[in-house]
């Protein structure tokens, strides 16, 4: 399939991004998208117009908008769970009619929106309140999708705060539940479940934890506990009152799963209101996504961009780097969404996948890795397409010396990835510096960049909650463009459920109630150092 692409790429491994600057001043106005307030500029990567064309052929090949238009309609793209694809539903309750098995979703939709902002409102206005007053607290308890799209949307829109403050529990290593709860008050404190089978072994473990900590500091259960689930059943034996559970449907995938009840820690943060214009901006991402011409489509240019690196240049893994300490989170977000996604080795009729999936997904904010990994990045022997996102302004006026700072880093990075420094400028440096002869040579070398090294930016007026809707859905959408090109299912995750399956075999085996002969070496000898411990 990427056999072209892969020729043009061979013929135009001479050129440099500098080069195409070069040939056409006004290369940033033709390869980047625009749409409403949000920049996408893909200009600083070996993109030609001939290469956009062949990769914007695949979409065609591969039958993207077919696929795209499925999913909207509610089709069951999972095949391999037989299940529709809904999260987009979610960011539109008030849309036309939408029939999944015969049935409308947008009564419920409608329903389930309404029931979390009136709850909401009473929790945020006191009237819910718990036996020690008003709750100052709310903890989310959860993992995966049902932990980290809530955390990374709480920490992005801190602005917007102005209810009750949250924390976010995930790991089931104790450490993390007990250095939360020790800082605040049981008495005053929501706790949110979030598990759809109310089964999930990590979160019902520290759920369980919760719930004693709020009755022995002289806290109700039954008045302080909700849960984000499908289980009546779990969550009435759990203590949990109706009216606290809030259902989703199995045509919400957990990581996709942030615009719905998963989202309540979000919206007892910032108000209905503010959830409301999040949702909106997802929306008119979605819209955007579905009408857009390819080349002219945000999504699918990030997509093609993402396949351009990794399938045809062989770049294995790609940098998120938001210069936007709100969205530290974000590429932690990103690497669930994309390697959990598209992650797979198997193509959609079960035949082995005959080139790479999706690529490592990392990266941190900057500028603090600038201090960090950006030596890798700038003078490595490993290309990493890095992926920029900065805003135009910040919410700190009294602080802008620090958000044109920032601006500035982000653009000079990208710039200085690109441009590289040669050995000609760098011995001129040295020789300016008062080196000369073999240890001049030697100097330089070191401070040569090898540049023509390619990024993107993605840049938007400022981080507010409809514009966390759209950067959200972005990728979303990025994520499955990617994934219908390669063939693949976006939307399973087959991957993460050995593991689970031997760790619970692994509890009786580490208490000492079963034997272990049937492990391996390796394991048997792990499990015995833990037994024997002394700690």
């Amino acid at each position: 399939m990427f056999k072209d692409l892969k020729l043009l790429r061979s013929q135009e491994c001479g050129e440099s991004i500098s080069g195409l600057f070069e040939k056409d001043p006004n290369r940033a106005d033709a390869f980047s998208v625009r749409f409403e307030a949000l920049l996408f500029d893909y200009s600083k990567t070996l993109i030609t117009a001939e290469v956009r064309a062949a990769l914007t052929a695949l979409c065609s090949q591969q039958n993207v908008a077919g696929r795209r238009d499925a999913m909207f309609e509610g089709k069951e793209i999972n095949e391999t769970e037989q299940r529709a694809v809904l999260h987009t539903a979610l960011r539109d309750p008030g849309g036309p009619e939408l029939f999944v098995e015969g049935e409308d979703i947008r009564a419920p939709l409608r329903a389930t929106l309404g029931r979390m902002e009136r709850l909401a409102r009473r929790v945020r206005s006191g009237k819910l309140a718990g036996p020690g007053g008003p709750f100052t607290d709310v903890v989310n308890i959860g993992i995966g999708g049902s932990d980290l799209g809530p955390v990374m949307a709480a920490l992005a829109l801190a602005p917007y705060h102005n209810g009750p403050r949250c924390h976010f529990v995930s790991n089931v290593d104790g450490a993390h539940i007990h250095d939360i709860l020790q800082r605040i008050d049981p008495k005053t404190t929501l706790v949110i479940v979030a598990s759809k089978t109310f089964t999930t072994v990590e979160t019902m473990t520290n759920a369980a934890t919760a719930r004693r900590w709020v009755e022995a500091g002289g806290g109700e259960a039954a008045r302080q506990f909700l849960a984000l689930s499908t289980s009546e059943e779990e969550t009435a034996a759990f203590g949990i009152p109706r009216e606290h559970v809030f259902g989703f449907e199995d045509w919400v995938g957990g990581r996709y799963s942030v615009w719905g009840p998963i989202g309540l820690s979000l919206m007892l943060a910032v108000g209905p209101d503010r959830f409301r214009e999040f949702l909106a901006g997802g929306k008119a991402m979605d819209d955007h996504f579905r009408t857009a011409d390819w080349e002219q489509n945000m999504p699918v240019m990030l997509a093609l961009t993402g396949i351009w690196h990794n399938q045809v240049c062989g770049h294995p893994t790609r940098a998120v780097l938001p210069y936007d300490q709100r969205l530290r989170r974000l590429p932690a977000y990103l690497q669930q969404l994309e390697m959990e996604s598209n992650g797979k080795s198997v193509a959609m009729d079960g035949a082995p996948l005959p080139y790479p999936s999706g690529p490592v997904v990392w990266g941190e904010p900057g500028t603090n890795g600038q201090h960090a990994f950006y030596q890798l990045l700038h003078q490595g022997t490993s290309v990493v397409p890095a992926e920029f996102l900065v805003a135009a302004k910040g919410h700190e006026p009294e602080l802008e010396p620090h958000h044109r700072l920032l601006v500035v880093n982000c653009l000079a990075q990208s710039e200085a990835l690109m441009r590289g420094r040669s050995l000609k400028k760098a011995s001129a440096l040295m020789r300016a510096a008062g080196y000369e002869g073999a240890e001049l040579q030697r100097q330089a070398r070191h401070r040569v960049f090898p540049g023509n090294r390619p990024s993107t930016t993605l840049i938007y007026p400022q981080l507010t909650p409809y514009v966390l809707g759209q950067i959200i859905a972005l990728y979303e959408h990025r994520v499955f463009a990617e994934g219908v090109i390669l063939g693949i299912n976006s939307f399973d995750q087959w991957g993460v459920e050995l593991g689970k399956e031997l760790a619970d075999s692994l509890m009786p085996l580490l208490a000492g109630k079963k034997d272990d002969a049937g492990k391996d070496g390796s394991t048997r000898a792990l499990l015995d150092f833990v037994r024997n411990s002394k700690g």
